[in-house]
């Protein structure tokens, strides 16, 4: 595992693939004791002058807990050959199992976090806000019925992004 550190501005990735198409893992916690969530839902931008990250995690979330927990979560994007561990990352919780033991990843430690050892990029991310996402700041009440029909509302985090690691060939 050899990662190399870029600037978040040097990042070429299509975001929209990134998150929409290729996911990614949440993770937060210590070497020790971490967890990680796959997420589909998310952005990368500019929020107070700075490279940022949104993600979204369901209050249900074992990895909300770690989220909420730390200063510091990362976020890492894996190849496709990971297809079925995010999927099982994604349905599975940490509560109940070793998932990341289970489908075959691994945290490293990392500055302030931990980030998953068989990723293509992670990058390390530093809270700056959250906000419950309840069913009164709807706009479009489709979205509710559709996405919360069982009430398990997310919360939003807007974090900095720090620092940002690819894999060196």
């Amino acid at each position: 595992m050899s990662f190399k550190e870029i600037k978040p501005e040097e990042l070429k990735e299509n975001p929209f693939t990134m998150i929409g198409k290729d996911w990614l893992l949440i993770t937060a916690g210590t070497k020790e004791c971490c967890n990680t969530m796959t997420a589909s839902w998310g952005g990368l931008g500019v929020m107070w002058g700075k490279p940022s990250a949104t993600v979204y995690i369901r209050q249900s979330r074992y990895t909300k807990e770690f989220v909420d927990k730390e200063e510091y979560f990362t976020i890492s994007v894996m190849e496709e050959s990971y297809r079925e561990a995010l999927k099982l990352c994604g349905t599975v919780s940490g509560r109940e199992c070793d998932k990341m033991k289970e489908v075959g990843i691994s945290a490293f430690e990392m500055e302030k976090s931990v980030g998953i050892s068989e990723a293509r990029i992670v990058m390390l991310c530093k809270k700056q806000y959250c906000q419950f996402m309840g069913p009164e700041g709807f706009t479009q009440q489709e979205n509710d019925e559709k996405w919360y029909g069982d009430k398990d509302y997310h919360t939003m985090y807007i974090a900095s992004v720090e620092k940002v690691f690819i894999k060196e060939a």
